[in-house]
């Protein structure tokens, strides 16, 4: 891979940020976790938007943001919660 890289694609691979992993793990990309046939927000993202609509510490821009993120993953029950807790805390 890391000669593929450099002579295809002119790129270094820096040698303390590599790390291999299962393909079944996914990938960790941009905010995403990718795997094979789907793509899942990260969970540590998925438990900010939580705590800040449970908290009742979020605007409806940034609400609007959070949907927009989930919506480009394969998440549609994290964003039928996140619209039912908000609904329920207003």
């Amino acid at each position: 891979m890391k000669y593929f890289l450099k002579d295809t694609l002119d790129l270094e691979i820096h040698p303390q940020k590599i790390s291999f992993r299962k393909l079944a793990w996914g990938i960790d990309f941009c905010g995403y976790i990718v795997l094979p046939h789907y793509i899942l927000p990260r969970t540590k993202t998925k438990r900010r938007i939580f705590k800040k609509v449970l908290n009742q510490e979020i605007t409806n821009q940034s609400l609007q943001s959070y949907l927009g993120y989930f919506c480009h993953a394969s998440s549609r029950k994290v964003i039928e919660d996140i619209k039912n807790n908000c609904y329920l805390n207003i």
